[in-house]
């Protein structure tokens, strides 16, 4: 039975970083929206591009603000509720977590001000520096808050001092551990699905309302397209070479999240079925036959390591849970590729801005890439335990000694209540954004 305290140090740490994570992937994927957006004006004559550019940097800078307020926590927490994991891990951790600091957020926040409060001061063409600008810093942020992670998956370039604390032994070896290539990736490319599936959703209700019909069949140009191309590269390459690297690095988390209890040659692909733990089978299966094997391996006879060839104790601690996690992720993904592919097919033709059905659909869809990427980080971190740096350090190991269980629900329901009053002014400012709408006029044109 897992120890109380542990149990909600974790739930903390599991709600703020879920809260927190539902505002940085928005402004990573707009960021690159942006970026075309801000070379379409600078290309082109009068003010259109100009003005979607601006409504979008509003939208960008509302969950930017939210992604910061939201953020500073997770930082406190590795002091206040998991500081022997930091002194045991510091030297590594606080490296890239400070270079995200002094390198991409400051990069990131400065020239956010200066498109918020200078863009009436400048050239397009330094609206357009300031933009690409914009957009490295936010990548660069994900790029080293994602090292973190990866280190903490598959750690490497580092070395034991005489203390038994880890210090970073190449920084170059940790700024480019194997594990990060496909996650950076994966990750990215999920966050610009959730920009264009916003975006698309926006100019949506604004055709479905009448209003500001140019601004909005610009959103859906632009959307549409990078949508459906991010909904296929979540799938391939880099979903798949994802699960890939976990077989090949974490072969007990692949055989829990494909709910595989036992190794097997030609083993199959489950599509559907609920995991039984009682008798360490699947109930109901519906399977592809020897398709996992295929796709890991490249050979239908390969074998696959099951739950049975790994101790015990070494298993993921809620099987069940990252088993549904991540074939909700890979079923939705499927589902966005389902929205978007449709609504390129539309757009391609010309009837997508009359064809109402769809444009509902593209309205009520703006959630799913966020519910896909929370299910997927949910499969990361849950298959990553019992280690909270895999293979080195157990989760249970890396607990703050003087914060007990009632310290940590204290604080747990403190943060729920918070975060319920944030999600709801977020909520507010955004629909109050999307009724003021754009500042251009409200007249159709074409681009």
């Amino acid at each position: 039975m897992m120890d109380t305290a542990l149990l909600y140090d974790r739930l903390q740490f599991a709600v703020t970083a879920t809260f927190h994570y539902l505002f940085p992937q928005l402004t990573m994927g707009l960021a690159l929206l942006l970026v075309y957006i801000r070379s379409r004006d600078l290309l082109s004559d009068g003010d259109h591009f100009h003005h979607v550019a601006t409504f979008w940097t509003r939208i960008f800078a509302l969950s930017f603000a939210f992604g910061v307020v939201t953020g500073i926590p997770l930082q406190f927490q590795f002091g206040t509720n998991w500081a022997r994991f930091s002194e045991f891990a510091g030297g590594i951790v606080g490296q890239t977590l400070a270079m995200e600091g002094v390198f991409a957020f400051f990069l990131e926040s400065s020239f956010l001000g200066l498109l918020l409060f200078g863009a009436s001061r400048v050239s397009r063409g330094i609206l357009w520096l300031a933009t690409v600008l914009l957009f490295v810093g936010a990548w660069l942020s994900g790029y080293f808050i994602l090292a973190t992670n990866a280190w903490m998956q598959h750690p490497v370039a580092y070395r034991v001092t005489a203390d038994g604390r880890l210090t970073v032994e190449s920084l170059m070896g940790l700024l480019t551990n194997p594990w990060l290539h496909w996650q950076f990736a994966h990750n990215m490319t999920a966050a610009v699905a959730t920009g264009a599936f916003v975006m698309a959703a926006v100019g949506a209700l604004y055709l479905l309302s009448g209003r500001h019909r140019a601004h909005a069949e610009t959103c859906l140009r632009t959307a549409v397209p990078a949508g459906a191309l991010a909904s296929v590269l979540l799938i391939t390459p880099t979903g798949h070479e994802s699960a890939r690297q976990v077989f090949e690095f974490q072969p007990v988390k692949g055989a829990a999240f494909e709910g595989l209890f036992r190794t097997e040659r030609g083993a199959d692909l489950l599509l559907i079925g609920q995991p039984n733990m009682e008798t360490m089978t699947i109930d109901n299966p519906l399977v592809v036959p020897s398709a996992l094997s295929l796709l890991v391996y490249n050979d239908l006879y390969a074998k696959v390591k099951g739950l049975d060839a790994f101790p015990r104790q070494d298993w993921p601690d809620h099987i069940a849970l990252l088993y549904y996690a991540y074939h909700i992720m890979a079923g939705l993904g499927t589902l966005l590729l389902a929205v978007m592919g449709s609504a390129l097919i539309r757009l391609w033709r010309g009837t997508l801005f009359t064809a109402r059905r769809l444009l509902w659909l593209l309205m009520l869809s703006a959630p799913l890439p966020y519910l896909a990427t929370t299910a997927g980080w949910m499969t990361a971190e849950l298959g990553r335990q019992p280690w909270l740096v895999y293979g080195l350090y157990r989760t249970e190991e890396g607990l703050s000694p003087l914060v007990h269980s009632g310290n940590a629900l204290f604080t747990l329901l403190g943060f729920l209540g918070i975060y319920l009053a944030l999600g709801l002014l977020f909520v507010l400012l955004l629909v109050e954004t999307l009724r003021h709408g754009p500042t251009e006029p409200d007249v159709a044109r074409g681009d």
